[in-house]
């Protein structure tokens, strides 16, 4: 199906230049297949805050300072 998109033009460039470098004629693959990632990866973080959103409450107060406390020591060590 076709549809517009308005996109800049520096976006334009690189979609022109990565489908060049992967041999198609057009960017249109390109596109879904970054919608289709973009839909997983919002799938996924939604899925997880719905688990997250049922379990408010569970924990008391004090394991759950303890365990945000752990993360931010966890994420300040994370070598990425």
């Amino acid at each position: 199906m076709r549809t517009t998109v308005e996109l800049s033009d520096d976006l334009i460039a690189a979609l022109h230049a990565l489908a060049v470098k992967k041999g198609y004629r057009g960017y249109s693959r390109i596109m879904e297949e970054a919608v289709k990632h973009y839909l997983r990866d919002h799938e996924k973080k939604e899925g997880a805050w719905s688990v997250l959103s049922r379990m408010r409450g569970i924990w008391s107060g004090k394991e759950a300072a303890e365990t945000k406390k752990k993360l931010e020591e966890i994420r300040k060590n994370w070598h990425a």
